[in-house]
């Protein structure tokens, strides 16, 4: 099942997506923010929209514009595939290869959950940045609250996923990963989901042998193909990223998790290091970045002009005085 969260007039509600584009509006006025973080997993989830699809149908979802599905309560992006991390270390740093210590565990970041967009929301330039690209990801969200799952419990504990561009500054991130902290500011400005949460029943027909699911990903720019992959070309299942994160803590309702960006084009900055060059360039104002993921559906995100950045003095050299 298909759910979303549209705006209609001054309307805002959330709806089960049919097949032919129809809307039927959850009852009760339900938010999907709010059922999801309720906790009680897929089944009550689809019980709700089974009720949905009983009643009247809403507006058609070409006379509504699409929110994001769901506000999360935190984004944990990984970095699960080989192709992508080859590709953007030798583009950041000239560096061959895949670190030994990347397959020990699936490496994440926590970004900012307040910088969610939607499919119809333009994104900005963040401040500062000559560098703007994207990253197709697909991200799994939490239905019910775990700590220490095993990766047979974690199935349990996802409830569907939906698309995610993780829009990243490539100058900015670069700069302050010299730091030895970060990704900061340069994955700070927008992370755009959609255009639907799509329930984890759905894509079982996809899930191969090892766990994987065998989606088809498309990235284009400008209506022209820049990356394709499968997302079943990851290192670790959806389940594997939900047990290392609950190690020794909690993952809860409403959690977002990344799966990474895809290879094969799947960002420009890989695509930056394989040919040793800036093409295709890096996004500007009046571009448009397609993202689709088979079995979930398609993000189309413009970018926009941004802001200039608020001037901010450098730190101070310190001569260190003790009391």
């Amino acid at each position: 099942m298909r759910f979303v969260t549209y705006q209609h007039h001054d309307s805002v509600r959330a709806a089960v997506l049919a097949a032919d584009g129809t809307l039927f509006p959850l009852p009760d006025g339900h938010c999907l923010t709010d059922l999801v973080t309720r906790g009680e997993g897929l089944d009550a989830l689809l019980d709700v929209g089974n009720a949905a699809l009983d009643a009247p149908p809403g507006p058609p979802v070409s006379a509504v514009r699409l929110l994001p599905p769901l506000r999360p309560t935190s984004l944990r992006d990984f970095v699960t595939f080989e192709e992508h991390v080859e590709g953007v270390r030798r583009s950041v740093s000239g560096a061959d290869g895949v670190p030994e210590q990347w397959y020990a565990a699936p490496t994440f970041y926590f970004s900012n959950h307040q910088a969610v967009f939607g499919p119809h929301d333009p994104v900005p330039v963040p401040p500062g940045s000559a560098a703007l690209d994207f990253e197709l990801e697909v991200a799994a969200v939490i239905g019910r609250e775990g700590r220490d799952l095993t990766h047979e419990q974690a199935r349990r504990h996802i409830i569907g996923y939906t698309i995610l561009n993780d829009w990243s500054a490539r100058d900015l991130q670069s700069a302050e990963m010299n730091v030895g902290l970060g990704p900061c500011k340069g994955k700070d400005t927008a992370n755009s989901i959609g255009p639907c949460l799509v329930t984890a029943d759905e894509l079982e027909p996809f899930r191969d042998a090892e766990g994987l699911l065998r989606l088809a990903l498309t990235a284009e720019v400008n209506g022209q193909v820049v990356g394709e992959d499968l997302l079943s070309n990851m290192s670790w299942t959806f389940e594997e990223m939900v047990a290392y994160a609950s190690r020794g803590t909690r993952v809860v309702p409403g959690d977002l998790l990344g799966s990474g960006t895809c290879g094969n084009g799947g960002c420009l900055a890989e695509l930056w290091g394989v040919r040793g060059e800036r093409t295709p360039p890096p996004l500007k104002p009046g571009d448009t970045v397609t993202l689709t993921v088979e079995g979930i559906g398609t993000l189309s995100v413009s970018v926009v002009p941004g802001v200039d950045p608020v001037p901010l003095p450098a730190g101070r050299r310190r001569k260190r005085e003790r009391p």
